[in-house]
């Protein structure tokens, strides 16, 4: 092709990457809205507030966007999505939120999500550029839709520890994890984020999900002295990413930036929690407008879901329900070796982890897929992945349009495919990314056997 595109046969289709020079970039048109507002305070208090929480359909959106539909919006569900090929269109219910919509949809340009992220902003006016300040600044994203629960009393720890896949008992003040409840199979039924502060253990989990995850711990507390709260009111999560973001909170929250899979307490009734992604705020949800104003004008720039996702998925970072359905299990994700502890024992599930674990051949694997980028519409949450032949060999779950890779998406696919094999993505081309395919592990020998040999070396020396 001809211009600042670059295209590129892959399989049996013509994918066009759009990496364009800035002043040719998708989402430029947005400019005159969007100029002025980047550092200036607002007073989100007094921000006009959507009338309403219905989500605009597709014919809403302006249609200056990138060439990107609503169907890329998550699937509109609180439960995992099956593997059944998604519709068409995309459903329009969305999870259950006590909170309505967040008042950070006051702020200019703002455009709603649907789906997983209803309630917060799809973007402000321009999602390639809310991308592309995370490179050199600050961006901050809505997440006060997220459920938060607690867990208070003398047992929670050691209660915990027994109910879900990490090695929690010993976990220390100020210290954060993610941990995962199985099912008996192994399957994955819930994922959260487990924060120690101040004599709580805070749960922060998907949209929609808090509920069933709170029936279920309080299921198990038979005689163990913990309670267990819906945090969700009262606390509001907030994410910052970029190389500024630490002077960010710094300036308005007064607090350093502590150490990846570390938390500190801040004045405003909350803490700040450092993950390898960024910086969570989590604040009093009364506090939400007054922070984020204080935020925004020192500097981090609003983004939305949109870049949100499309910044998370080259990380092949999942998100519980999305990119993952009711047959997950952790070894196909990499929460395997993020919220696993894989010398732990007696927990849920934990079979089936250790058995796939020590043969080395989960069913699947969780890949990044290089979309068509000529192609007039992208595969929604949920679509098949297919073989030219037809034959169904894996799950759609996010789908982005990112700054520079164009429209790319995260998929469970069938393990040891064939690196020539071409793609589709629902109606769309496909490729799994060739770094994918350079890390998939030798499945030639099993860890058990690797094991094994090596006892038998010990034994001869």
């Amino acid at each position: 092709m001809t211009g600042n595109g670059r295209a590129e046969t892959r399989g049996s289709g013509v994918f066009v990457s759009p990496r364009r020079d800035p002043a040719d970039r998708p989402g430029r048109v947005f400019a005159a809205a969007y100029d002025g507002r980047m550092g200036v305070p607002h007073d989100l208090s007094t921000a006009p507030q959507p009338t309403t929480a219905t989500q605009p359909t597709t014919a809403t959106q302006p249609t200056t966007a990138p060439a990107v539909t609503e169907s890329e919006q998550p699937p509109a569900t609180s439960t995992p999505a099956t593997s059944t090929p998604a519709a068409t269109t995309p459903a329009t219910s969305t999870p259950a939120t006590s909170n309505g919509p967040s008042p950070l949809l006051g702020l200019p340009g703002a455009v709603p999500a649907s789906g997983f992220d209803n309630g917060t902003a799809w973007h402000y006016g321009d999602p390639i550029g809310e991308q592309r300040a995370s490179l050199t600044g600050s961006i901050l994203i809505d997440l006060s839709n997220r459920a938060m629960l607690t867990v208070s009393g003398p047992d929670r720890l050691t209660w915990l520890h027994t109910l879900t896949s990490q090695f929690l008992s010993t976990l220390g003040e100020g210290e954060a994890t993610q941990a995962l409840i199985l099912s008996p199979q192994g399957h994955v039924e819930h994922h959260a984020w487990v924060t120690e502060i101040g004599g709580v253990t805070y749960l922060d989990t998907e949209p929609g999900a808090g509920i069933a995850l709170r029936e279920y711990l309080d299921s198990m507390r038979f005689w163990s002295k913990v309670e267990v709260g819906d945090g969700s009111r009262d606390v509001a999560q907030l994410a910052l990413i970029g190389p500024r973001s630490a002077a960010v909170v710094q300036h308005v929250l007064g607090v350093s930036a502590p150490a990846p899979g570390r938390a500190v307490p801040i004045a405003a009734a909350g803490f700040v929690r450092s993950t390898t992604d960024g910086l969570d705020v989590f604040l009093a949800r009364a506090e939400l407008p007054r922070v984020a104003a204080a935020l925004i004008a020192a500097g981090a720039v609003p983004a939305g879901s949109w870049a949100a996702d499309a910044l998370r998925i080259p990380t092949r970072r999942p998100r519980w329900g999305l990119d993952t359905d009711e047959r997950t299990i952790p070894n196909e994700v990499p929460w395997l070796h993020t919220a696993v502890h894989l010398e732990k024992g007696c927990y849920r599930g934990q079979e089936t982890v250790a058995r796939v674990h020590n043969l080395g051949r989960p069913p699947r694997r969780l890949v990044m897929l290089n979309l068509d980028g000529s192609a007039d519409r992208l595969p929604i949450t949920g679509d098949a992945v297919t073989t030219t032949q037809g034959r169904v060999v894996g799950r759609v779950g996010t789908v982005a349009q990112h700054h520079e890779d164009g429209p790319i998406a995260l998929a469970l696919v069938k393990r040891g495919m064939d690196s020539g094999t071409a793609l589709m993505a629902g109606p769309v081309d496909a490729a799994v990314d060739p770094a994918d395919l350079a890390d998939e592990p030798d499945q030639s020998m099993p860890v058990s056997a690797i094991d094994r040999r090596a006892l038998r070396d010990i034994r001869r020396g």
